[in-house]
């Protein structure tokens, strides 16, 4: 008998679950690495060409510039990485690359998607460029006076919120010259959206051209996905799922239903997150029904996660993980045969039904016939 843990853990757990345990203690371990996490990152990156005034900026200029941007409100024009890693080069470059970019998203993680709303919570000036914090910035606030007590008590309370903020540093070449706000969201541009209203609008204005002329006439194209839907028609009246070409075992739909009679109807149906067909009632004529792909090129790469074992290296093979096991160091490898013994649950035999010999007590009863209590 293996006396080693893994076998005495198993040989108290319910049967039930000891069945449950035994083909995921075989099973591989999955990892999603890096390329497959961002395979469908991308960086649409346009520079500005703004005409900058030439004198340098003085102690008023800087005093308005705090005063005009602190606490704006804008979107997101491409996803922001945590921490302070973004540099704007004015009428420039954004660095680091899309390759490096990549990997700060997957490493530090984002602090708002492309289309989500940013604040500007704090303006700094340091030699030839303006620092930019987003919803909060990467750093905690009030860092040194975490360590300062006064009376045994800290001067700030400490929380453990980490920081999930971002920073964009826009760079001058020559010095940070005499620039209004405006101006300073003109240079922003390629990466916040200061002129849009509503996370729909800022989601619409990354999209090429066709797709924003069709989103801007209120129009939905086969091949959509659900937020440029929104973006179009915002939210609908109403929704139903249902079952495919009435198959128990086919997919599901989602349809989403716009107007009412005797208004015109549009019934909006996604398989996953790509409309499939739109469907256009309108009093007096007959049904519209569009249910070919119009989107072209201009579709985006479906939103999946291909499971694999983590990236490999570009020219070699990385070697696949080994499964997941409670063997301790020294321990007999498995085969089939061990698996098959070893993982049973053994029971005590019940002894309560089996049938008595002559002359033999029952349990729970004397010998001399009187019972037990």
């Amino acid at each position: 008998m293996n006396s080693s843990p893994r076998i005495l853990l198993l040989g108290i757990l319910p049967l039930g679950l000891t069945l449950t345990l035994a083909p995921m203690l075989s099973a591989q371990v999955f990892v999603v690495g890096e390329k497959t996490a961002t395979s469908d990152f991308k960086l649409n990156f346009k520079p500005t060409n703004l005409e900058l005034p030439t004198e340098p900026l003085n102690e008023l200029g800087r005093r308005e510039l705090v005063r005009d941007l602190e606490a704006e409100q804008g979107f997101a024009h491409v996803p922001l990485p945590m921490g302070p890693g973004l540099t704007l080069q004015a009428n420039g470059d954004l660095s680091p690359d899309e390759e490096h970019y990549r990997h700060m998203i997957y490493e530090k993680g984002q602090a708002a998607a492309t289309g989500d709303r940013v604040v500007v919570t704090a303006i700094a000036f340091k030699g030839d460029r303006i620092i930019v914090d987003l919803n909060g910035g990467p750093y905690a606030k009030h860092r040194f006076l975490r360590h300062v007590e006064l009376n045994d008590a800290p001067v700030v309370q400490d929380t453990d919120d980490a920081p999930t903020g971002a920073r964009v540093t826009l760079v001058f070449k020559g010095g940070v010259p005499q620039i209004s706000a405006p101006e300073v969201k003109s240079l922003l541009q390629p990466v916040i959206d200061f002129g849009v209203k509503t996370s729909e609008e800022a989601y619409a204005n990354t999209l090429p051209e066709p797709i924003k002329k069709a989103i801007a006439t209120h129009q939905v194209l086969v091949g959509m996905n659900h937020r440029m839907v929104l973006a179009s028609m915002g939210a609908p009246e109403s929704k139903i799922r249902e079952q495919q070409s009435g198959d128990p075992n086919g997919g599901r739909y989602e349809e989403w239903i716009y107007g009412h009679a005797p208004q015109t109807v549009r019934f909006v149906r996604f398989v996953g997150d790509r409309v499939t067909v739109v469907e256009i009632a309108e009093l007096g004529k007959p049904l519209e029904i569009h249910d070919k792909d119009e989107m072209g090129a201009y579709a985006e790469a479906p939103p999946t996660r291909e499971i694999a074992l983590g990236d490999k290296q570009s020219g070699e093979d990385a070697p696949a993980a080994a499964p997941p096991t409670l063997h301790q160091p020294g321990d007999a490898p498995e085969t089939n045969e061990t698996v098959n013994t070893s993982r049973k649950v053994q029971f005590p035999e019940d002894k309560r039904n089996a049938p008595q010999t002559a002359g033999q007590p029952s349990p729970g009863s004397a010998s001399d016939g009187s019972h037990l209590l």
